[in-house]
């Protein structure tokens, strides 16, 4: 038997159809997106760079023709810097005591507002404005209402003179950051204490769970991506902290309350040393992207960014 080929009628057409382009449509999607991406690279990362660059040379703008290469001479002696020592512990203190007393305040607050009271519109604003006011002005507005020696409110309330910010200067910076930091934490944990399933509550309420209870066993690992997401946003920007120091206690007195973003500061606008100030930016970004790492990957096990859903 011979197989007979099917024949098309000369009246049909057949339509082609056209081949989608995948990457036509991927163009398109991210093709908004190149403005802002170009912004960003020119804001960022081009600075970064001549950073870098800066950070191999020897360079003091009050010498003129005092700029050559010296390689990695800036950072062995950035290393060797006790200041630059000292001020990295100021940093690592105020950025882990301020979290920490934040998160608990922060916790302690969202607890209270989660409740149904009489007010609590009016509680929950009075209790987020602290962070909606700038640093700048919330610092001028501690150093020269609270810590004041003569007119301070401390002094007031405690009685004597004390000079505040000239025998705790670290301390009281701590006390304006946290003052300033955590209705920050209070929102995130408010909003993961909104999110409890409440049929859950309820269940172990029914079963006789008591408050302290139900709070270790259910809502604190409820909270637990939460708490990180605070303390990784929160030492994210308090690690930054310069409004504080420069407008209370310029660092002093001598360097105790210096940290790493206001000795920087310090070095390249009024030492003009750009070779140093530059290697210190760079061990800087360097020492964040390592802690920063290794709070993303504990962030990722509580989120499960791959299925993106949150486990």
């Amino acid at each position: 038997m011979t197989a007979v080929a099917p024949t098309v009628d000369s009246g049909q057409k057949v339509e082609a159809k056209p081949e989608k382009r995948k990457g036509t449509g991927a163009w398109a999607r991210r093709a908004p997106l190149l403005p802002a991406l170009l912004f960003t690279i020119v804001v960022t990362q081009i600075p970064f760079i001549l950073t870098v660059v800066y950070s191999f040379q020897s360079w003091n703008l009050v010498r003129p023709g005092s700029q050559h290469f010296v390689g990695f001479g800036n950072y062995v002696d950035v290393f060797a810097d006790s200041q630059f020592r000292g001020a990295m512990l100021n940093t690592v203190v105020l950025t882990v005591v301020c979290v920490l007393v934040a998160l608990l305040l922060g916790l302690g607050l969202a607890l209270l507002l989660d409740r149904k009271f009489l007010g609590r519109g009016v509680v929950r604003t009075l209790l987020i404005t602290p962070f909606l006011i700038l640093p700048a002005a919330g610092a001028l507005l501690w150093k020269t209402t609270m810590f004041d020696p003569t007119y301070g409110l401390l002094n007031f309330v405690f009685g004597g003179e004390t000079d505040w910010l000239s025998e705790f200067p670290l301390g009281s910076v701590m006390a304006q950051v946290v003052w300033q930091w955590t209705p920050f934490m209070m929102l995130l944990i408010l909003a993961g204490l909104q999110s409890q399933p409440k049929d859950v509550l309820e269940a172990a309420q029914v079963d006789g769970a008591g408050r302290w209870r139900t709070f270790a066993s259910i809502t604190l690992p409820h909270l637990s991506r939460y708490l990180q997401l605070s303390v990784l946003l929160g030492a994210i920007y308090i690690v930054n902290s310069f409004d504080a120091i420069f407008l209370m206690t310029q660092g002093g007195p001598g360097t105790a309350s210096t940290n790493l973003p206001y000795y920087i500061y310090q070095r390249a606008f009024q030492g003009f040393d750009i070779g140093q100030s530059s290697a210190m930016g760079v061990i800087v970004v360097i020492l964040t992207l390592i802690v920063a790492t290794f709070a993303l990957r504990l962030m990722f096990r509580a989120f499960d960014v791959s299925k993106g859903v949150v486990k």
